[in-house]
Order: C-alpha cells, then structure tokens, then sequence
C-alpha cells in the first residue's frame, strides 16, 4: 500500500475499504456471516478475536502433540511421521 502513496500522502478513503474488504476476506465464512457490512472498528474487533482464537488453537494442538509424542517410543514410525511433518 505503501508504495502507492508518495512520502507524506495520507492514505484515501478508498485504499481504507480495500483494506478492509482484504481483512474482511482473511476471517472465515461464519464469521463474516454474523457481521454482515459492519464498520472498520468492528472488523478490526473480530479480526483481533479471530487471531486470539486461532492462538489458543495452535497451543492446544501444541500441548496435545506433546501429551502424544510424551507416550510413543522416539524410535517408533509414528515418531519419525510426526517429526517429520513438523520440519
């Protein structure tokens, strides 16, 4: 975006909702769903939701990946497919 503007140039109004047409794209279906056509300050809401939701997924895929590789031999096949999916 940047590169469309000149140094000091503020930003258009139109560059602000393609901005936000890109963010609202990034959540998903249901999500946007619920919205409906919902201002810049609530997309912005939700997006922060969605990235906080999409974090405590990841930590708990990551606690329990570690639970199942704490109970299977590091030797196993299964430990060499999961290492190996993880590189």
């Amino acid at each position: 975006m940047s590169s469309r503007r000149s140094g000091g140039s503020r930003i258009t109004e139109e560059e602000i909702n393609e901005l936000i047409g890109k963010l609202q794209s990034l959540l998903p279906e249901s999500r946007r769903r619920s919205m409906g056509r919902a201002s810049a300050s609530k997309l912005l809401k939700e997006m922060c939701n969605y990235i906080k939701s999409l974090h405590r997924e990841v930590d708990d895929l990551s606690d329990r990946l570690s639970a199942l590789m704490s109970t299977m031999d590091r030797d196993s096949p299964q430990a060499e497919i999961i290492r190996n999916l993880l590189r």
